[in-house]
């Protein structure tokens, strides 16, 4: 059964323009768009007419950095494939691009058929899949090829986490020369682990247990020289690097000079470090251990530089690196000792509200909230056109999007599977109304009118940026 939609009278935003247009939406595909009043969008006829009237009409968002029933530090990251898409639906997110994790000693394919089989008949919205490269050898360097053929075209690697997903320079290296080959995209967590480590051992000598430790042995600067190595790395290897979860100015100079140099290096950045800071690590009786994520929350001061570099493109991407690990019976695992504490803090459902209130704040335009949150992830890991805009032939993944609608954010009222919000009582202006994914309604009027299992997995070609 053919089956078609109107949205009509809304202001269409995307990263390249804005438009009062009534858009058309057949079989799940948009179909039209025509100015509003004209003759041509009068002659747009629906099963199901939607009135945006004073409202945006956006792409769903792209969060190409989530991690669902992540298993870490003892326990699992407590949104599963299902709570979490659904999150991400009420959010305005219509696509998230999830890590699968290979096992040391295991092989990709086995960390990839495991991270399907959680996934598979359980999401709401449309889904895809980065490969975390935890064992780099013969065979994986192989097996890297074969996934990018079938569409995980993205591979990350850390220097932090020795003992768990650490590789050393020789494996990151490695990796990226076979990644140049293959058309991959390597994606780094850069941080120098083994110095972090030693810097944790000090510390907690020296009785210094708190969450706020976290941060101050997570220095900078040894982000920023990960970031200089790996960026060195990616150039001896003639490779492509995406640098995730971007935290501190000193990264961002690296990156912005690696950019000015002409190579294909991108980074990323994430709203806790926009919107959120070492005050929040150092929140008394131990609340400050909701905060507890890496690369850390930095002082205040380092977020000029991250807007900065989101205005200049220096910074290209904002995701989430959604990774919730509820206070009650899993962050408390690190009473006493910092560095037990699961690292990670949910957004999955708050990227595009707070990004759309840094809009409000002069932070960003209207059209660079939908290029960083929408199209930019979409063609960065080979999803665009059929994802992260609104124009005829893309997926039908909409957001009818109120700008004057108040709300304050609370773990009361969002819908992730956790028990507190790192956002809690902050108010901001903008909410989402309405959601298509596919043209299928998923939110509607502010009410959950999708299922699990809509959402389906989507290969990806390889990075659209590369020169």
């Amino acid at each position: 059964m053919s089956s078609r939609t109107v949205i009509r009278g809304g202001l269409v935003i995307t990263a390249s323009d804005e438009i009062h247009a009534d858009v058309l939406i057949e079989d799940g595909r948009i179909a039209a768009l025509a100015a509003s009043g004209t003759p041509a969008a009068r002659a747009f006829t629906a099963d199901r007419s939607l009135d945006a009237t004073g409202k945006y009409v956006i792409p769903g968002g792209v969060d190409a950095h989530t991690h669902m029933e992540l298993p870490f530090g003892g326990t699992f990251a407590s949104d599963t494939f299902e709570t979490g898409t659904r999150a991400a639906a009420w959010g305005g997110t219509t696509t998230i691009v999830d890590f699968a994790v290979q096992s040391v000693g295991r092989t990709l394919r086995e960390g990839l058929d495991a991270w399907h089989a959680k996934a598979e008949g359980n999401c709401a919205v449309d889904y895809a899949f980065h490969m975390i490269v935890s064992d780099v050898n013969a065979g994986t360097l192989k097996e890297m090829d074969l996934l990018v053929e079938e569409g995980v075209t993205s591979f990350k690697q850390f220097m932090a986490y020795p003992g768990v997903f650490y590789s050393d320079d020789g494996q990151i290296l490695r990796a990226m020369q076979r990644s140049a080959d293959n058309g991959g995209l390597i994606m780094m967590h850069a941080e120098n682990g083994i110095a972090i480590d030693v810097l944790v051992e000090q510390a907690l000598d020296r009785g210094e247990t708190d969450p706020r430790f976290h941060g101050e042995v997570r220095k900078a600067l040894l982000e920023a020289e990960a970031t200089h190595r790996a960026i060195r790395l990616a150039q001896v290897a003639g490779a492509p690097l995406y640098v995730v979860h971007v935290s501190a100015t000193e990264a961002v100079a690296e990156l912005a000079r690696a950019r000015d140099d002409g190579l294909n290096v991108f980074g990323e950045t994430c709203p806790q470090y926009l919107f959120l800071s070492t005050d929040n690590l150092a929140e008394p009786d131990f609340e400050g251990a909701k905060y507890v994520c890496s690369t850390p929350l930095r002082p205040r001061e380092h977020q000029a530089a991250l807007w900065r570099g989101l205005r200049t493109n220096d910074l290209q991407v904002v995701s989430t690196d959604h990774c919730p690990f509820c206070f009650t019976g899993q962050k408390e695992l690190g009473r006493g000792d910092f560095s037990r504490i699961p690292n990670g803090l949910p957004g999955v459902e708050n990227r595009m509200d707070l990004l759309h209130q840094a809009v409000l704040d002069g932070h960003i335009s209207r059209r660079r909230w939908i290029e960083i949150a929408c199209a930019t992830p979409a063609r960065m890991f080979g999803l665009y056109p059929k994802k992260g805009t609104v124009a005829p032939g893309a997926d039908a993944d909409v957001v009818i999007y109120d700008p004057a609608a108040e709300q304050v954010i609370s773990a009361e009222t969002h819908h992730m599977n956790v028990d507190y919000s790192a956002y809690e009582g902050k108010r901001v202006t903008g909410r989402v109304e309405t959601v298509l994914s596919r043209g299928v309604p998923v939110i509607t009027g502010r009410e959950y009118t999708g299922r699990a299992g809509h959402g389906v997995y989507t290969p990806r070609s390889t990075c659209q940026y590369l020169t």
